[in-house]
């Protein structure tokens, strides 16, 4: 049947002040954020946690301020963020970090870098050898310098440009054709990849969500049935705040917030231990499936306007 988009009977947006809190508690004396409790600064962990910040009007202005402030100081030369000193190759935070910098004057010139940081970087092709079921000279983004383009880094970049007015940019199209392409023929993505050796790989909710995100209000919805449909399916068990919020984020930038997500979402910040998210980056993608009912893009273009 075609996915159809469900009434949401109430709208509310949950407010989790215990979580905002414990989000909060993170920041370390650099101004940014530990990826966990007690924890050294992290800069994929501080981009998600100032992006919140910029949505939730309850945060502290400073707080957001020294977070930005600190992403800024760690940009290199080239525009890009590295997740630690050590990892140079891995700089997939640079995405995040342009999308935290969102709506702030301050800190125009450091995402108009960053932005121009992806637009000129990428994953590399794979020489396609029919093992893979997907086209491998597509161009997106990847983990680490020198490597293939995956779903969760082409689909974090998608949204950092279309953020920034860069929907129309030849990049960005690609992008959004490469996870068209990844896309599992029976619905959902994983990270990457689709059929190897002949068999069809699952798919996984949370990057199911996060592509979903990305390609909001650009591919047509009979496209993403089966997408929606495994997520729609799927949702109600979730409670890991990763596969949770971005499962919420995805269904949600297509116009359906499931009538469960805010009992869901406290569930999820106060369920059983092994379920609590020590990750600040999880807290935060949970925090934002509350933040934005909309969608990531919605909340982003409303912050601004």
């Amino acid at each position: 049947m075609p996915w159809r988009k469900p009434a949401n009977p109430s709208g509310k947006i949950l407010g989790v002040q215990p979580a905002l809190d414990a989000l909060l508690a993170r920041t370390v004396p650099e101004g940014g954020f530990s990826g966990r409790i007690g924890g050294r600064l992290r800069l994929d962990a501080t981009a998600w946690a100032a992006l919140v910040l910029a949505l939730d009007s309850r945060a502290p202005a400073e707080t957001l301020g020294a977070a930005r402030g600190c992403l800024a100081r760690q940009q290199r030369p080239d525009g890009s963020l590295a997740i630690l000193p050590l990892h140079w190759m891995a700089v997939w935070p640079t995405a995040i970090a342009a999308l935290a910098w969102h709506g702030s004057a301050v800190h125009q010139a450091a995402r108009a870098a960053a932005t121009g940081f992806l637009l000129t970087s990428g994953g590399e092709p794979l020489e396609d050898r029919g093992v893979y079921g997907h086209d491998t000279s597509l161009q997106g983004w990847s983990w680490t310098h020198s490597t293939h383009s995956w779903v969760e880094p082409t689909a974090i970049s998608v949204i950092a440009l279309r953020a920034a007015g860069l929907e129309a940019h030849p990049r960005v199209d690609e992008a959004q054709r490469l996870l068209m392409d990844r896309q599992l023929p029976s619905g959902g993505w994983n990270y990457g990849n689709t059929i190897v050796f002949g068999s069809e790989l699952r798919p996984m909710p949370a990057s199911t969500g996060i592509a979903l995100s990305a390609l909001a209000g650009w591919a047509p919805i009979a496209a993403l049935e089966k997408s929606l449909d495994y997520v729609t399916s799927e949702i109600a068990r979730l409670r890991t705040p990763f596969s949770l919020g971005w499962s919420l984020l995805g269904l949600q930038a297509w116009g359906y917030r499931p009538a469960g997500a805010d009992s869901w979402i406290e569930e999820a910040w106060s369920g059983p231990t092994e379920h609590l998210p020590a990750d600040t980056a999880e807290l935060a993608i949970l925090l934002l499936a509350s933040l934005a009912p909309a969608g990531l893009l919605a909340a982003l273009h409303r912050s601004a306007a």
